[in-house]
């Protein structure tokens, strides 16, 4: 169960050139409209216990091919094979009648949803702990916040496992707590089968929850594959579209002190999936990393301080850039990310051929593992930051056990003291 699969899925809209084209239509039976197309050519498959994310920008399609999915929206050509129950959380009070009380919607929204009213009586108890809005529940739902709908809706379309769950954004209005416990259930169903389809503009959380991604630009599947892979393509298309090929990047030299020690660099740690775009006012012409006397270094012990350096070549005159920087986990995750910002650096103008170097000093808190590192130059333009040039993971940096080391479990090493009272203070 759980598994889903869609062939060829478009939708289109009708336009008609005016109110009157609509009855010509019917009368006469001739054509008087043009097909807006929304979506077009959309295929791919799920199994179950998968979690697909969906990428792309407002107005993409993305709500749409949920909508399709769900059930909600009919397909113009194409189709789509559920195998199960599907629960969707797409629009904001979806299901929901405002006048009716929290409790009374779940009655509603759980019967739309499939369910049986013996089903939902049983569930009731556990959907108001999850919901957690107290004395709301049985109160019209038009004096919700928009979080606390938010609440209620999850709790009642998670309340019976289903085979599918789709999630269109809503929980980018609840607060961290809640998130976390719907992230969980969301891990929880996950493991025992469940689909999962989830579009957010988080794309941290789309590599964090997601084993797969699908980008979709102006109705079309531009890519799919690995959730990482395809998120780092979406970043391109946001933020530039240079592409840079492996024949195109330019070796460069950087005057290094001589003495590298073989334990702090590793020749294997070779990058293979860099992508490097901007547009093209400056070039990133090298990065490395290295420790705190200048030696490039690859290989750090936990604890110790590194450096993350680049050089940039400006192409052409360019006002207060801004010199960027990213650490992230194995599979894409941002773990810290800074830029000159903060230091009120970024108040320099720089003309065609001027060269900088840039140098991010790091204090090392780090667990032993792998680690990708991202570099960037980019202004503010009118749409937003706008990149002159990036290199994402365009360097891997191994962390290794040192001395002191506390981490047990997880990605930092926050150096716990731990303190337990001789004397024992209460005993029954």
């Amino acid at each position: 169960m759980g598994n889903l699969v869609v062939s060829n899925v478009g939708k289109a809209y009708k336009r008609y050139p005016s109110k009157w084209s609509r009855i010509v239509e019917w009368v006469t039976g001739k054509t008087r409209h043009e097909k807006t197309w929304v979506l077009r050519g959309i295929s791919f498959s799920l199994q179950p216990g998968e979690a697909v994310g969906i990428v792309g920008e407002n107005g993409a399609g993305k709500s749409t091919l949920l909508k399709i999915i769900a059930g909600t929206t009919q397909s113009t050509e194409g189709g789509v094979h559920v195998n199960g129950k599907v629960a969707a959380l797409l629009e904001l009070g979806m299901g929901f009648h405002s006048d009716f009380t929290g409790r009374q919607n779940i009655f509603m929204a759980g019967q739309l949803l499939g369910h049986t009213a013996e089903e939902i009586s049983l569930v009731t108890p556990e959907i108001e702990k999850f919901a957690d809005i107290g004395k709301y529940i049985d109160q019209p739902v038009r004096v919700y916040s928009s979080g606390m709908q938010v609440r209620l809706a999850f709790a009642v379309a998670t309340a019976i496992r289903p085979d599918v769950l789709i999630v269109d954004e809503a929980l980018s209005v609840g607060d961290a707590s809640f998130q976390r416990k719907c992230f969980q259930r969301i891990e929880a169903f996950r493991a025992a089968g469940t689909t999962l389809l989830f579009v957010s503009h988080d794309i941290d959380a789309i590599k964090k929850i997601c084993n797969r991604a699908l980008f979709i630009n102006q109705g079309t599947l531009v890519i799919s594959g690995a959730s990482k892979q395809v998120c780092d393509e979406y970043e391109r298309y946001l933020f530039g579209d240079r592409k840079v090929g492996g024949e195109n990047k330019r070796e460069f030299q950087i005057n290094l002190k001589s003495a590298i020690e073989a334990s702090h660099f590793d020749q294997s740690l070779a990058v293979s999936c860099e992508i490097i775009y901007g547009n093209g006012q400056a070039d990133i012409e090298a990065c490395w990393l290295a420790d705190t006397d200048g030696c490039r270094i690859n290989v750090v012990e936990s604890g110790i301080p590194f450096q993350w350096c680049y050089r940039v070549r400006f192409i052409e005159d360019v006002k207060n850039p801004i010199f960027a920087m990213m650490l992230k986990t194995r599979e894409g995750v941002a773990l810290y990310g800074t830029d000159s910002t903060l230091d009120e650096l970024s108040d320099t103008d720089y003309k065609s051929g001027d060269v900088v170097q840039v140098c991010f000093s790091l204090k090392n808190q780090l667990a032993p593992g792998i680690y990708y590192l991202n570099c960037g130059v980019r202004i503010e333009g009118e749409h937003g930051a706008e990149f002159l040039s990036r290199r994402v993971d365009s360097a891997l940096l191994r962390v290794t056990a040192g001395e002191g080391l506390t981490v047990v479990a997880g990605l930092m090493d926050m150096k716990a003291q731990l303190d337990v009272s001789s004397e024992v203070i209460l005993r029954n």
